[in-house]
């Protein structure tokens, strides 16, 4: 009767061959790691660590160019100084004061006749309000304000009825 208990040896030596080139290659990929450790320590060293120029104390002293503010002011100490503070408020609507004198041209923005109409209903759309925007407009030796005024229109009959108000601004 044979023996089943018996292992095979093939098996066993390819798992030793294969244990040891595990090993090794560890042991190759951890040698790599610390020198890339090594490096990364080294660029951060150069990058922040101390630099090898050290500068002389005696060579921040700069007491050769004082010479002039020494014989120009010898005795300060003696001197009153006084102090002054206050506070200052901005002024307001300096640049309308400014422009009331210039000459004014004003453009108007309007809807024709036929854009008068609601979108929503087909009523007319009124007047609700004004865009003012002014700017100041320089021709070589002339200065004037060139006001440009857009009309804003809604439909009355939106407003009362309707949850929804279209408005329309003039181009």
């Amino acid at each position: 009767m044979e023996n089943t208990t018996k292992t095979p040896t093939q098996p066993i030596e390819n798992l030793q061959e294969k244990c040891e080139s595990l090993e090794s290659k560890v042991a190759e990929l951890t040698q790599l790691l610390k020198w890339y450790e090594e490096q990364f320590r080294l660029s951060q060293h150069k990058r922040f660590g101390s630099s090898s120029e050290k500068t002389d104390p005696d060579q921040l002293e700069l007491s050769l160019f004082n010479e002039a503010e020494v014989e120009a002011a010898p005795n300060l100490e003696g001197t009153p100084t006084e102090s002054i503070s206050y506070t200052r408020r901005k002024k307001r609507g300096q640049r309308e004061a400014m422009l009331e004198d210039l000459p004014m041209e004003t453009v108007e923005y309007r809807l024709s006749e036929d854009e008068q109409v609601c979108s929503c209903c087909g009523g007319d759309l009124h007047e609700m309000s004004t865009e003012v925007r002014q700017e100041i407009q320089v021709i070589p030796a002339q200065v004037k304000v060139k006001r440009h005024v857009r009309y804003v229109y809604s439909c009355r009959h939106c407003e009362r009825e309707e949850t929804q108000t279209p408005i329309v601004t003039a181009p």
